[in-house]
């Protein structure tokens, strides 16, 4: 009779092994293993109302004004771009990649009070700005209430 080596962990090792090669497949390009990712992403964005204005806020990190493209058509804003990969490190270089890149395209129906020709874009720190007036029949109105004697 042959003698078998007794190893009580073998079992485990296999399935972690399989379980690591699995993650691997998976989650390649996060754990910078195989192509780097070029995943869609979309920027996030605060919308909040300003007194006379709507704004929203976008985070563009990494971007040029030149790669951001603001439109507004028919009570809908879009905001259109892309993060293109950065060329000057070598793909197989990489170890880890968690930024996503790659074009985005965001839409935002707009109520019918703002003026779409008075939009104003402001980006700072990688931050865009909309700044969308209301339109002057939008704004709240006060009336003056006038007593009258008798």
């Amino acid at each position: 009779m042959a003698m078998v080596r007794f190893e009580p962990f073998r079992d485990m090792m296999t399935a972690q092994r399989d379980l690591d090669r699995l993650l691997r497949g998976a989650f390649s390009p996060t754990f910078g293993e195989g192509e780097v990712s070029t995943r869609t992403w979309a920027p996030p964005v605060d919308i909040y109302e300003n007194g006379d204005n709507l704004v929203l806020k976008a985070e563009l990190p990494g971007l040029s004004p030149e790669d951001v493209e603001i439109s507004v058509v028919d009570n809908t804003l879009y905001l259109k771009g892309e993060r293109k990969f950065e060329k000057e490190v070598k793909e197989q270089s990489y170890h880890r990649v968690e930024r996503s890149y790659g074009a985005f395209t965001r839409t935002f129906s707009l109520p019918n009070s703002i003026d779409a020709d008075k939009v104003a874009a402001n980006y700072k720190d990688g931050v865009l700005t909309l700044t969308m007036p209301k339109k002057e029949e939008a704004k709240p109105k006060t009336i003056k209430i006038n007593v009258t004697k008798d």
